[in-house]
């Protein structure tokens, strides 16, 4: 049995000496799937391992939030399925944590390894297939051995009762990422009679949190990380969400009880007016009208074109509506003027699932998120304010530390992407965050050469809305690191426009259409300052 110090010692040379080529040689398996029940690792019991045939496309996995599956139709190769839990115990309550995997270990494996990302609370182990951000192809059908995890408890996507166990909390927190990486690596090295020659990380949401994670706290163990719309200071997108909630059920009509009307402060009209009024003002300004802002920079939208001269009518908005959208669109305000958390975007698809209209996510419960809405008509910014700075469990779950000059040091590689139109975590706080870590890591040109964000105009949280929203931002992040190109452009296509593709730019650059060509293709875009 190699225990983990051990693979540790063995993945350095293999670096050293690896030729680096776009394909890694394949390698089977030196142990019969059924014998890993048998491996003895501390901690660690592999409660069942199994062979799994091929299938045409991906079984539908264990219950959970949409965009942590992303799913394609396409097909799976045969593999191993070895599943287990870490770290087995009794809480308060009598009640059992541990930390639960699946491990996927194809036949055929590109000696590459995955760690997938999870969603919300996570609770759930998820099928192990690796589909976030990798374009058509799902890492497992690639040939990546691909681990994913319930981080350290069983419930629903937003069920915080897990936190009266401190241990369970912690393994939330970022603990049980350093401890499945451990376990998976070192049954990778058992099962294939040798170590991984490349580590990755993918994820989004809650799984993006994980991927900024996995740069912060376990800087050596990935070479390649993609973190996408990341959940990384959840105390104060809260002050946003709650903040654009309660301006949104001011305006709203109430019902015979007086409680607003859940999503009622814009009608589908009202909605439909605001998009194309944005699309009317800033979508050309790439070069083409396509309904995609790409050059969001120099777009300066205001709302208060379509205020109304008069009585509320289809083709106006009132000024109660304008200045809501002006205030949710600027960001929170406390009571000495301060923004907690930065403001939105004015985009293609923000009108679909506005700031305020999806919900918010409250302390130990979720209201308005997934479930029954939340009918505050105020909000205490500052008490929120103050509650996010001393939460300690907030404290251990943000992801904001920048000094990422280990990870760096050691050849690592950040791809951060965001929905321009994301409802729940704005963009503009992942590129607060990538300009904060630029300035204490040597400045943006020097940080440019191992981590670049990728803006996705269009798209909500993590998928969705009009946009293009398939992209293989793994394969950009597998050719920086074992290659070393470094990605000015990902190609992306999605369902909502079908038959086009754009390229989505390295931030601060963007799409920008030549003048002349196939419109629909990507090759006629350039990536423009």
């Amino acid at each position: 049995m190699i225990r983990p110090a051990k693979v540790a010692i063995l993945l350095f040379p293999a670096m050293f000496v690896f030729v680096l080529t776009s394909a890694v040689r394949a390698q089977t398996p030196a142990e019969p799937c059924a014998n890993l029940t048998t491996l003895q690792i501390p901690e660690t019991t592999i409660t069942n391992s199994e062979p799994v045939a091929a299938k045409a496309k991906p079984a539908t996995p264990p219950a959970g939030p949409a965009y942590a599956m992303n799913l394609v139709d396409v097909p799976i190769p045969s593999y191993c399925l070895a599943k287990g839990e870490i770290a087995k115990h009794t809480g308060p309550g009598e009640k059992s944590y541990s930390i639960g995997f699946a491990l996927a270990l194809p036949d055929k494996w590109n000696g590459r390894f995955l760690f997938q990302g999870g969603g919300g609370m996570d609770g759930v182990v998820r099928a192990p297939l690796g589909t976030q951000a990798a374009g058509d192809e799902p890492a497992l059908a690639r040939g990546f051995a691909v681990v994913s995890m319930d981080s350290g408890h069983e419930g629903s996507m937003f069920d915080l009762s897990f936190n009266r166990d401190q241990e369970a909390s912690l393994d939330f927190a970022y603990i049980a990422l350093g401890k499945v990486t451990t376990v998976a690596k070192e049954i990778i090295a058992k099962y294939y009679g040798e170590p991984a020659k490349y580590s990755y990380f993918v994820g989004c949401s809650t799984g993006g949190r994980q991927a900024m994670l996995a740069t912060q706290r376990y800087p050596l163990q990935f070479d390649g990380v993609v973190s996408g719309d990341p959940a990384m200071r959840t105390g104060y997108s809260r002050i946003a969400n709650a903040w654009n909630t309660a301006l949104f059920n001011q305006i709203a009509p109430k019902n015979a009880q007086g409680k607003p009307v859940p999503g009622g402060a814009f009608s589908e009209s009202d909605k439909k007016l605001l998009t194309d009024s944005i699309l009317n003002e800033c979508d050309a300004l790439d070069g083409l009208k396509d309904g995609m802002i790409f050059n969001f920079q120099a777009c300066h939208y205001n709302p208060d074109v379509l205020a109304c001269k008069g009585a509320k009518a289809d083709a106006c908005l009132s000024s109660a509506q304008v200045s809501a959208l002006q205030k949710v669109f600027a960001g929170p305000r406390d009571s000495q003027g301060v923004d907690p958390y930065v403001g939105r975007l004015y985009d293609a698809g923000v009108a679909i699932y506005m700031p305020g209209t999806f919900g918010t996510v409250l302390p130990q419960s979720a209201p308005g998120m997934f479930g029954r809405p939340n009918l505050s008509m105020s909000v205490d910014v500052d008490a929120l304010e103050r509650q996010a700075a001393s939460d300690p469990v907030e404290a251990l779950t943000d992801t904001t530390w920048t000094n990422l000059s280990a990870f760096a040091s050691h050849g690592g590689k950040l791809i951060f992407f965001h929905g321009l139109s994301d409802p729940v975590f704005s963009p503009y706080d992942t590129l607060r965050y990538y300009n904060e870590m630029a300035k204490d890591n040597g400045g943006a040109d020097q940080v440019q050469g191992w981590s670049r964000v990728f803006l996705v105009p269009g798209m909500n949280h993590c998928a969705g809305g009009p946009a293009l929203d398939r992209f293989d931002a793994l394969g950009a992040v597998v050719k920086w690191v074992e290659q070393g190109e470094a990605p000015d452009a990902i190609i992306a296509t999605g369902k909502h426009f079908p038959g086009v593709s754009r390229p989505l730019c390295a931030y601060p650059k963007h799409a920008q259409y030549k003048g002349s060509g196939d419109a629909q293709d990507a090759a006629n875009f350039v990536c423009a300052d």
